[in-house]
């Protein structure tokens, strides 16, 4: 399925790609590019997550917070 959507560009670029992108190929080469940037930005939070699940002052503060704190009440919320 695909949906429609709206957004700016700059002129410039608007022209360049009239004028090197078919018109019946542009979608594809949009969502291609997307693709791409999204993936790297998932790969980037990927590795941030990991680091943080790897660093050991977190995990000596989260293991606090859970002795701590982990019988709050609150699990029946």
């Amino acid at each position: 399925m695909t949906v429609k959507v709206m957004f700016s560009l700059p002129n410039q670029l608007v022209s360049q790609m009239k004028a090197l992108i078919p018109r019946r190929e542009r979608s594809t080469v949009i969502a291609i590019f997307l693709k791409k940037e999204i993936s790297a930005r998932e790969q980037s939070l990927y590795l941030c997550a990991k680091e943080l699940e790897e660093c050991s002052g977190l995990k000596k503060e989260m293991d606090t917070w859970d002795k701590d704190f982990g019988e709050d009440g609150l699990k029946d919320v």
